[in-house]
């Protein structure tokens, strides 16, 4: 009997760690979200379970309910479009509301671009509505963006993504590389916002799947 307890308290202590450390969006299931500027839909694809984002004028975001984000890491798949200027897609985090928030996201129609600048604006950090990517094009020009990492993801295929928000860094890895396509400095190292979500930009549609994240 002791022996057994033990186990129990053993296997309680080992769930409820891992419980905390990482937090996934339940099945992605649209009623898991609160959306703006967008409407999602779900989808079911070869063993993902995730959203579509339609496509719309201005930004859209899609907040998972109930779920707070100070910092860690932030995994998720997601697949665009190789359409130019039509495709933004990426997370946004330490959201205080639908103005304001960090985001990291990419652009797959410069994925392979023969345009040498077209192909460092690939994937991009930026803390809206202060440092958009204008802003930061403009003071810090490149500063915060990169070409991708590993070069042979493709534009219209699923990809994954993990995010690294650290020791006041942003590290953005692509598909389990072993480097990050983009490590760059916060512009927010005393964040107010613990909103996380999906992101698309101006124009734009997307597919998403199994995001989750850890402290």
């Amino acid at each position: 009997m002791k022996v057994f307890t033990m186990f129990t308290a053993l296997f309680l202590v080992a769930f409820l760690s891992a419980s905390s450390q990482k937090t996934p969006a339940a099945w992605e299931s649209t009623e898991d979200f609160i959306t703006y500027n967008r409407t999602i839909e779900a989808i079911r694809e070869n063993g993902r379970v995730g959203i579509r984002f339609n496509e719309s004028k201005g930004a859209g975001m899609a907040w998972l309910k109930n779920k707070e984000f100070t910092g860690g890491t932030i995994e998720f798949d997601t697949r665009g479009r190789d359409v130019m200027q039509k495709s933004f897609i990426g997370i946004a985090f330490h959201g205080t509301g639908n103005d304001q928030y960090e985001t990291v996201y990419f652009r797959p129609f410069n994925f392979h671009s023969q345009d040498p600048v077209r192909k460092i604006h690939a994937v991009q950090y930026a803390f809206e509505p202060r440092f958009g990517f204008e802003a930061l094009r403009n003071s810090r020009k490149d500063e915060f963006e990169a070409a991708i990492e590993p070069s042979d993801i493709s534009a219209t295929d699923w990809f994954h993504v993990k995010i690294q928000v650290k020791d006041n860094r942003i590290r953005v890895f692509l598909n389990n590389a072993e480097k990050p396509c983009l490590d760059v400095e916060t512009l927010n190292p005393s964040p107010a916002g613990k909103k996380v979500g999906y992101w698309v930009g101006n124009n734009s549609n997307g597919d998403f799947a199994n995001l989750t994240f850890s402290e």
